[in-house]
């Protein structure tokens, strides 16, 4: 490689590695493994040593990673929170104590060890107290400033508000999520169709770097502290005596550590770890070689971006050989039909893998998979098992295609892939599969609004058979909801008034109670409206519902589908048959003064909630949309009002309070 094919390549890496680091760092959405991101790294450090005059000082080679996100405070660290050296070999740790054993004999330190302990993948942040007390805390960021998550570092039960002693003291540790509780968050996710957290460490930064502290508040996030970053009053000799000074004050500390004196005793304590690593309840990206002597270190110092006192081991990720022996399909409570790769077990990281997940079609396509294909597995963030490549080499013929099924494998039910989605789901309406979430959708306070008849009763219902689909609630008697609670009298007869009561509800409820897919409440509305029954709306064709406004036709072949099936048609027959109404009640207007206009709502109402204001609005022909853009009228804003403000301000658009609202629909 001559200098010109140097200077290009050096620019194509730092251009990558800029990317994949905001993607990372910035986004909490990583678009590649660690290990690649690190391959990376070490190539683009290479060439920058072998080619020192193209080396620059904000190369992401001499600098840490992340940025303040905005609408955080800026915190600037007193004590800079560095990040680490990594290698990937035990040689190149072998090299490193070498270097650190020749400074000992050159600064005559007698006595030093090392401590090895597990490099935590999660979030690092430093916790500030003042005589004892919590008093701020903030991520890492680029090292120098990060932000201040004072707040939802509060939510975190491991984080002691106030410590045993009255102490000036700064802490660094690592936020994280443990794999059992990543696991369960992402298998909700996944029931509510929200997309999944790549691994365990953006999770937890995106939990932490949320700008409401009631959402982190929601996340399983947890911490363990592993550094003293400044301390008034007190002097250790060794990093060792520090954490365990730090557990006396009631802080979580880094569980592993171990002490070691020499280089094959450091060598044990990586392997160690490496073998137990399974068997921890967080994930961990490597293992830390730490020098123990704190003036030592003090010797050593630092570069612009890393001790010199530690570096980062970092475990290569385990790859396996296996056969895919099947592939079959699971329906979620979405109706999303998952295929499932079902596998030679094979040991990988520890435990054994019998299968795994597949997406969709899409990833199948990708893959080129096969069932019979020999496949290369490995863990992804070390926790989720997942097929990198397929061995297309070691094919016999005797290999053989998947298909989607066109058939809900669970009811029977056609399934269908929508344009511009990757999923293929169930259109059953009373498929056993999603039962639970369509009858909490149907009682829904937005839908049929049946008050009492919540999560957990549904839940309780089913396992108790019943109820077997949506119509069996128009069914239910006085003493099948009272065997539901001790003493449940009251409560029975409360239900079964606010059941009878749904039965006279409008018919726009009806129709957003059904779970047609992208019929929201507004669109239910506007059917409502043009119908008049639920009998006319089954019987307008596509073409017809295509040409309405705000539905389209992508909505219009979802409502046509949705009604032609035996399972839809057998639910409103017999919702009839218990006196649900199927009639549009609301009464016509002449007024629509809102006509043609765009309003949207945004902070707090104090006389009317959203829904009320935007039935309001709808009343009187107007239309509400929950985004800014040039095509709205007004922005009808409340206390505490976000961007949507903003934006409306910086295009001009007319902005109303409540006050001038009520004057406008008076």
């Amino acid at each position: 490689m001559n200098k010109m094919q140097a200077k290009e390549k050096i620019e194509q890496l730092r251009k990558q590695v800029e990317y994949y680091a905001q993607k990372y760092y910035d986004d909490d959405k990583p678009e590649i493994s660690d290990y690649e991101y690190d391959m990376l790294m070490v190539e683009l450090r290479n060439l920058e040593k072998e080619y020192p005059e193209y080396q620059k000082k904000d190369s992401l080679t001499q600098k840490v990673g992340g940025h303040v996100k905005e609408g955080f405070k800026k915190v600037t660290h007193e004590v800079p929170l560095q990040s680490l050296q990594d290698v990937f070999s035990i040689g190149e740790v072998n090299e490193y104590i070498i270097k650190i054993k020749e400074k000992e004999t050159e600064n005559e330190i007698k006595n030093n060890k090392f401590v090895v302990e597990t490099k935590i993948d999660g979030l690092s942040a430093a916790l500030e107290y003042k005589e004892g007390k919590f008093v701020r805390g903030a991520t890492r960021g680029n090292g120098l400033v990060g932000e201040d998550v004072t707040e939802n570092l509060k939510t975190i039960k491991t984080i002691p508000k106030e410590l045993k002693e009255k102490i000036d003291i700064t802490v660094r540790g690592e936020v994280f999520i443990s794999k059992k509780d990543f696991e369960k968050m992402n298998i909700e996710r996944e029931e509510n169709e929200e997309e999944l957290f790549a691994n365990a460490r953006n999770a937890a930064a995106g939990s932490l770097r949320q700008l409401d502290s009631k959402i982190t508040e929601t996340r399983p996030l947890d911490i363990y502290i592993f550094n003293v970053q400044k301390i008034e009053g007190k002097e250790f000799n060794s990093h060792f005596e520090e954490l365990e000074y730090l557990e006396k004050l009631g802080f979580n500390v880094n569980p592993v550590r171990i002490e070691c004196k020499t280089t094959e005793e450091i060598e044990q304590a990586i392997n160690k770890i490496g073998e137990e690593r399974e068997n921890l309840s967080f994930g961990i990206d490597g293992a830390v070689v730490k020098v123990d002597n704190l003036k030592f270190r003090q010797l050593l110092g630092t570069t612009a971006k890393t001790p010199r006192w530690a570096i980062a081991y970092k475990y290569p990720p385990e790859k396996k050989e296996t056969k895919l022996k099947d592939i079959v399909c699971q329906v979620g409570r979405t109706g999303a039909i998952t295929p499932m790769a079902i596998l030679e077990p094979v040991k990988v990281a520890g435990s054994t893998i019998s299968k795994t997940t597949l997406h969709n079609e899409d990833f199948i396509k990708e893959k080129d998979l096969k069932i019979g294909d020999i496949v290369v597995i490995q863990k992804a963030g070390d926790v989720i098992p997942e097929i990198v490549e397929v061995k297309t080499n070691k094919r016999t013929g005797q290999e053989k295609e998947f298909g989607m099924p066109k058939q809900c494998p669970v009811c029977g039910a056609p399934a269908v892939r929508q344009e511009g989605e990757a999923a293929i789901r169930c259109t059953g309406i009373e498929c056993p599969a999603k039962l639970s979430r369509n009858l909490i959708h149907f009682v829904s306070r937005e839908a049929m609004n049946i008050e009492g008849l919540g999560e957990n009763i549904i839940g309780q219902l089913l396992e108790k058979k019943l109820i077997n689909n949506i119509a069996d609630i128009y069914n239910l008697s006085f003493e099948d909801i009272s065997s539901l609670k001790k003493n449940g009298t009251k409560f029975a007869q409360n239900l079964v008034d606010s059941i009878n009561k749904s039965k006279e509800n409008d018919l726009y409820r009806l129709i957003t109670g059904l779970g047609i897919r992208n019929v929201g409440v507004k669109a239910s509305k506007i059917l409502a409206k043009k119908y008049k029954t639920i009998d006319n709306l089954i019987q307008a064709t596509s073409e017809e519902l295509a040409m309405i406004q705000d539905i389209g036709p992508i909505v219009a072949n979802n409502i046509k589908e949705f009604f032609i099936q035996e399972q839809t048609q057998d639910l409103i027959k017999r919702l009839k048959e218990s006196g649900v109404n199927t009639k549009n009640l609301e009464e016509e207007t002449e007024d629509n003064r809102f006509e043609g206009m765009t309003f949207v709502l945004t902070g707090s109402l104090e006389e009317f909630t959203r829904v009320e204001a935007s039935n309001i609005i709808e009343k009187f022909g107007g239309k509400t949309s929950g985004t800014v853009s040039k095509k709205t009228n007004y922005l009808l804003a409340g206390e505490e009002a976000g961007s949507k403000l903003t934006k409306a301000q910086s295009l001009g658009i007319t902005i109303i309070s409540e006050d001038e609202f009520k004057k406008m629909i008076q």
